[in-house]
């Protein structure tokens, strides 16, 4: 039999995009955004379109009128394509296929072509949505992410990956590097307490499996989180961002080809418990619970010790978590865990082989294939305790 000739194909492509932390960014003195959007040099005025979360606007209303102003200021470099948008923020825009259908046909409308840009304001689920809508017009238009809340400036934001929710956390998705990140630190001053000490999980979560200074700092400005201290916070935001970027850098897998996710500690229960909660419990709030359980679980194989579990709790105590939801409890008809399925939907998610990060020790990790189900059970069980010790500390 005649041997058929095989050529092996090898790509390699280089992304490049700038993570900017600046202040009033549609400021007219500021030159970020118009600086950020002709830096290729191309000797052109690019067509724009400005998404932005309703709730920002609801908080700041003058807010589309600088966006306006700033876009007439800059019109050598910079149009606006339409009026700016308002878009729901929060889960809403992810678990609605529709939301993204709509900015779809909106770009394609206003013939956007890959050369322009499309501008998102907003947390981390408008910049999911928005980038995933983006990612699929004509292959992929040209995508600057604007994040406003601590969870998306330290995380979300500054990724590669946009996605929504669609039969499950983040189903459907793409992996699109944005052309640039511009973390406005003055966003953070007008967010709601909640949404202020919602990132501060991932940060707990980065220094934990990455970096023991990081986190012996964490623990001992925690108190100020709740305080909001705004230098506090900023630092945070920076370090954690530097963090995840290093990672993503470095790591060798940026789209996730593996199946190692170190970034996604503590979110196997975490993604589960916020669909069982149907999303009442907030991505950071659950992500500090399913750290704060993964790192019990650790402690209880002797990978951690018993005083870094403590600093670890006390850390997000501390910082303003709750760290036990009821829906923890839920069982289904078998009395298995209703939590457990995360492990599964986790699994399917990788590409069919389980493979959970844990910390050997605080600011070292490593990945385990399997989860003996006696031990986070048991971990659940003093997960529970842990709280209602808490509860009445006084």
């Amino acid at each position: 039999m005649e041997v058929s000739p095989t050529y092996h194909q090898q790509i390699s492509v280089n992304w490049e995009f700038p993570v900017v932390f600046t202040r009033d960014l549609f400021a007219l003195e500021n030159p970020v955004l118009a600086q950020t959007a002709g830096r290729l040099n191309e000797a052109r005025r690019h067509r724009a379109i400005v998404y932005v979360d309703s709730r920002i606007l609801e908080r700041d209303p003058g807010l589309s009128a600088r966006i306006v102003a700033y876009f007439e200021a800059n019109a050598a470099t910079l149009e606006l394509a339409g009026e700016v948008q308002s878009v729901p923020g929060g889960e809403a825009c992810k678990n609605d296929l529709r939301y993204a259908e709509s900015v779809m046909r909106q770009l394609l409308t206003l013939r956007m072509d890959r050369q322009s840009y499309v501008v998102a304001v907003g947390g981390g689920a408008l910049l999911d949505a928005i980038g995933f809508a983006a990612a699929l017009v004509h292959r992929g238009l040209r995508l600057i992410r604007v994040p406003t809340t601590v969870l998306a400036q330290n995380d979300a934001g500054v990724g590669v990956k946009n996605a929504i929710n669609y039969f499950g956390k983040n189903a459907l998705g793409t992996f699109a590097p944005p052309f640039a990140v511009l973390n406005d630190f003055e966003f953070l001053r007008t967010l709601p307490d909640r949404d202020w000490l919602s990132g501060i999980a991932e940060a707990f979560k980065v220094a934990i499996i990455r970096d023991r200074a990081f986190f012996d700092d964490l623990c001992e400005a925690a108190p100020r989180y709740p305080a909001r201290d705004f230098d506090a916070m900023t630092e945070l935001v920076t370090r954690c961002a530097t963090l995840h970027l290093d990672h993503i850098r470095s790591n060798g897998d940026p789209f996730e080809y593996g199946t190692a996710r170190p970034l996604d500690f503590g979110h196997w229960s975490a993604h589960k418990l916020e669909l069982l909660s149907d999303f009442a419990v907030s991505h950071g709030e659950a992500v500090a619970t399913g750290v704060l359980l993964d790192s019990i679980y650790a402690q209880r194989q002797g990978w951690l010790t018993s005083d870094e579990l403590q600093r670890i709790e006390v850390g997000l105590r501390q910082s303003g978590f709750a760290l036990w939801f009821d829906t923890l409890s839920l069982r289904d008809d078998s009395g298995q865990r209703l939590i457990f399925a995360g492990l599964r939907d986790f699994q399917e998610h990788l590409g069919g082989e389980l493979c959970i990060t844990l910390p050997r020790g605080i600011g070292a990790r490593f990945e385990v294939n399997t989860i003996c189900m006696e031990s986070m059970e048991a971990a659940l069980l003093e997960l529970e305790q842990r709280a209602i010790a808490a509860a009445t500390l006084p």
